[in-house]
């Protein structure tokens, strides 16, 4: 069985426990055709990662750690720090520029210090509130990507949203942000929908900017959507540590972190 399997398969289940709240080790070896006792194995793993609680004979969701948490509580956390950013990122923007905003509460504030641009910009977002704040700019052509809407969230996920930007050529810049990131795994979240959708736009933007503030640093979430090798620049709030910048900058990615 290879890694790759392993992660694939405990995606998967994080996946359906969010869906159902709770699942039992019997249901999901009929589901996945894996033994039980693999699966049990899986469960404990996953439960030092934090990503959910293990039940005589199960899982159930574990409410800190589901992305539909709290979008306010969220966009609350560390707010100084990703206003100290989203100021920074501001500086990557031209005047004619096509952009993809990720929904992060990280982009949101970047929304917030784009609004006030005299530029004529096309920005696409699966962010509902980052269009909110963007909307009002004669100057901007704002597309809200669709797709499905969780409770809890703002961010709009899935295929559709996958399907919607087919029709789009000549991305300049893609500003995303991630629950976690290291120069190991990249960038890494927690909900597998919202990162396949997250894979493809950081296929097509010419430009991938990362947005993480220092909270973000050193930490994998289950799912990974871009390699370290896939970004082009890092901004974040802290000076970062020597040897996680030596091998941010040998991997031609700039670092802007004062």
């Amino acid at each position: 069985m290879t890694k790759r399997f392993t992660k694939e398969r405990r995606v998967h289940i994080h996946n359906l426990i969010q869906e159902r709240k709770r699942v039992t080790v019997k249901q999901l070896s009929e589901e996945l055709d894996v033994s039980e006792v693999t699966l049990r194995t899986d469960l404990k793993e996953m439960e030092k990662e934090g990503l959910l609680t293990r039940t005589h004979g199960g899982a159930i969701m574990k409410e800190q750690t589901t992305p539909t948490g709290s979008f306010k509580k969220r966009s609350e956390t560390n707010l100084k720090e990703k206003q100290i950013i989203a100021k920074r990122a501001l500086s990557l923007i031209e005047d004619k520029s096509c952009i993809l905003l990720d929904a992060s509460t990280t982009a949101l504030e970047l929304a917030k210090e784009m609004k006030q641009l005299n530029m004529k910009l096309t920005i696409m977002t699966n962010g509902m509130s980052s269009a909110i704040e963007l909307k009002e700019n004669p100057y901007f052509n704002v597309i809200l990507i669709g797709g499905i809407l969780r409770p809890g969230s703002m961010a709009l996920e899935g295929s559709v949203g996958i399907q919607a930007m087919d029709m789009l050529n000549n991305i300049d810049l893609l500003f995303t942000s991630s629950s976690g990131f290291s120069c190991e795994s990249g960038l890494t979240d927690f909900n597998f929908y919202e990162t396949d959708l997250k894979k493809n736009m950081v296929q097509r933007a010419k430009h991938v900017v990362a947005l993480l503030d220092h909270s973000k640093f050193n930490t994998n979430s289950i799912s990974s959507f871009a390699t370290l090798e896939e970004i082009d620049t890092i901004i974040t709030d802290h000076v970062v540590e020597k040897s996680a910048a030596e091998k941010i900058e040998a991997a031609n990615v700039h670092l802007i972190d004062h």
